[in-house]
């Protein structure tokens, strides 16, 4: 199969202010990792791909089609906008077959896709309840789960793990990966290289509104390893989760920036993002949020620009 998505020299000018500048990149079958520091052009190309924006200059094809204005192509896309806001009067349930219905779809097949979609991402028991109620890691299921059930080609998923806790995270990825497995594509943009090395050995790496590398994730994990790396995590038992974290080798510190918030910075980030699920669940330790800062990135990316 040719590239999903082919990039040249795609520009987009928001009155004086430069969103992409010069794109050129491709992104293959399967699963692709946008990787980038806040602003760096990310939400910007995807919006350009679901056809919300007109490219100011060069060539964007999506599916071998351009996508803009461009109805048919997009039923053939799912997207999950990075927003967490969701229609919080409605429950996950409602807000799945609404937006169906708002589709095209009948009543009883969006009840049904509904429904399906809702258990692959792993929320059938809280389907019923508004979503105003939802944790964080909840609602990016939610928004994956519309995202799913119109059965689409490509899934289009912007920062799908923001804020999202342990093993919501765990659900999300899985939910992606066999998404993928059933032969979807999909692009997932994130600003946390090692959350893409999950799924995926296939990144864009993006700076300024510029593709600056791509392929295989694994040829620049040495780049990144060389800075540690910023990890915070918000959780109601900040003492008992930095004494487990600190008995880590590869942890370099754990500082308390806030009463509930930990910021720990690490050697081997990839372990320690394999190894955090397991001592939350072991030690029944409460964390509601994880996040990692740009600064280990932009150290990379000053690098390779540089």
């Amino acid at each position: 199969m040719n590239a999903i998505v082919e990039a040249k020299g795609v520009m987009k000018w928001y009155g004086e202010v430069l969103g992409l500048n010069g794109f050129t990149a491709s992104f293959n079958p399967g699963i692709t990792g946008l990787v980038g520091p806040n602003g760096a052009g990310k939400s910007t190309l995807f919006k350009l791909l679901i056809g919300q924006l007109q490219a100011s200059g060069g060539e964007l094809r999506l599916l071998d089609q351009d996508p803009w204005n461009n109805v048919e192509l997009k039923r053939k896309i799912g997207y999950c906008p990075e927003s967490n806001q969701l229609y919080g009067w409605l429950t996950g349930q409602a807000f799945v077959e609404t937006l169906l219905r708002l589709n095209g779809m009948y009543a009883g097949d969006a009840r049904k896709a509904a429904e399906e979609s809702l258990a692959f991402v792993g929320l059938t028991e809280a389907k019923d309840r508004p979503t105003r109620t939802y944790s964080r890691g909840m609602r990016q299921r939610a928004k994956l789960a519309q995202a799913l059930a119109h059965a689409p080609d490509l899934l289009i998923l912007d920062e799908p793990l923001s804020g999202a806790d342990p093993m919501a995270r765990v659900q999300i990825l899985r939910a992606i990966t066999d998404f993928a497995k059933r032969g979807g594509h999909v692009i997932m943009s994130t600003h946390v290289l090692y959350e893409v090395e999950r799924v995926t050995s296939n990144i864009v790496l993006i700076h300024n509104g510029k593709a600056i590398a791509s392929g295989d994730l694994h040829k620049i994990r040495a780049l990144i390893d060389e800075h540690p790396h910023a990890v915070r995590i918000d959780t109601s038992q900040p003492r008992e989760l930095a004494q487990a974290l600190a008995a880590m080798d590869h942890v370099v510190s754990v500082e308390f920036p806030a009463a509930e918030t930990l910021l720990v910075r690490t050697r081997k980030p990839d372990a320690f993002y394999k190894d955090l699920p397991g001592i939350v669940v072991d030690r029944h330790l409460d964390v509601h949020g994880l996040e990692s800062p740009d600064d280990s990135l932009e150290a990379v990316f000053r690098y390779l620009v540089g």
